[in-house]
């Protein structure tokens, strides 16, 4: 299934799922990113029917309860949703390496640019006065961001297209500046990593993400080289970076109801007047503080200080991010 059509079905699901009336299939168009069409053009309409027809079945094949009705007796055209009571999946436990993995996926899934098309759709649900359910999607707990590089060197990896950036490790000052061929990225314990020829050291090498600073910059042209055939990228990383032994104590404090990920790695949970400490077993604090800054407002860490820093240190950065981000848009 292509990048865009799943992007597509991942947004009608959730265009769905926040309305608890039926939307008829011009409701649908005009909210989902990639029904866009002319109405009135007979052959762009008649396109539309048969991508949306297809992706109908397409959800129904992945079990996904797809509803047709109409909301009165006046209503002359049928519309669709999907029964909350039948999608809706049980309370599932999860052991700490599990719950990583998930939040992992959807930190992957917001910085994909889904989140943002499916934010725009609900917006336009609004706009043409179809009550939005806001609980409907609270499921998938907001992310601040993720690694900049991500992207970037995925993109590189894909295209087989040589980079260059600064990066910095615990023992340094200053960061080095690194080129690489990228094989690809990849996810290790929680953390992500870039796998490629180092071309200064000529050797197999692998990076944190979360240690890139600045920018990556592509400097070779597409399919300037050719990774190893059947390169194992996951055994360079575990070999590289060895177990992982979560021998610090980092409290936080919660929003009550909130914050499902960190619960269940959480060692220690009590309730309290002002939200409930939660004691998290963590092995570094940047890589505490980088998924602690992923629940944005319903936490915020009490002790110790090396992780109330590395949290601070990971905003400023999101901040100033944001702020390169905004000048970029408004010079175009």
């Amino acid at each position: 299934m292509s990048r865009s059509r799943t992007e597509r079905l991942v947004n009608l699901v959730i265009c769905l799922l926040s309305t608890r009336r039926f939307l008829t299939a011009a409701q649908i168009a005009a909210t989902v990113p990639g029904y866009e069409h002319d109405p009135d053009d007979a052959r762009e309409h008649e396109a539309f029917q048969r991508k949306f027809e297809r992706d109908k079945a397409e959800l129904r094949e992945l079990g996904v309860p797809l509803e047709t009705g109409t909301a009165s007796v006046f209503d002359a055209e049928p519309g669709y949703r999907i029964a909350h009571r039948e999608y809706a999946l049980p309370d599932i436990p999860l052991e700490p390496d599990e719950a990583a993995a998930v939040g992992i996926a959807a930190r992957l899934w917001q910085h994909a640019g889904l989140a943002a098309a499916a934010s725009s759709g609900l917006a336009k649900l609004r706009a043409a006065g179809v009550d939005v359910d806001p609980q409907a999607t609270l499921g998938l707990e907001p992310m601040v961001t993720v690694d900049p590089a991500f992207a970037p060197l995925t993109a590189a990896a894909r295209d087989r297209r040589e980079v260059t950036f600064d990066y910095r490790v615990p023992d340094r000052d200053a960061p080095t500046r690194r080129r690489l061929q990228p094989w690809g990225v990849v996810c290790w314990r929680g953390r992500w990593y870039v796998v490629g020829h180092d071309r200064d050291r000529a050797a197999t090498r692998c990076f944190r993400l979360s240690r890139v600073t600045g920018a990556v910059r592509v400097t070779g042209a597409p399919g300037g080289y050719e990774p190893p055939a059947g390169v194992d990228l996951i055994s360079h990383v575990a070999t590289w970076s060895g177990p992982v032994e979560r021998t610090g104590r980092a409290t936080v404090l919660a929003t009550p109801g909130r914050v499902a990920g960190l619960r269940r790695w959480a060692v220690q949970s009590v309730p309290g007047p002002d939200g409930d400490r939660l004691v998290l077993p963590y092995a570094d604090p940047e890589s505490l503080a980088g998924q602690l800054v992923g629940y944005g407002p319903d936490v915020r860490v009490l002790e110790p200080p090396e992780v109330r820093d590395a949290v601070i240190q990971r905003l400023k950065e999101i901040a100033a991010r944001h702020d390169e981000l905004a000048v970029a848009g408004g010079a175009r």
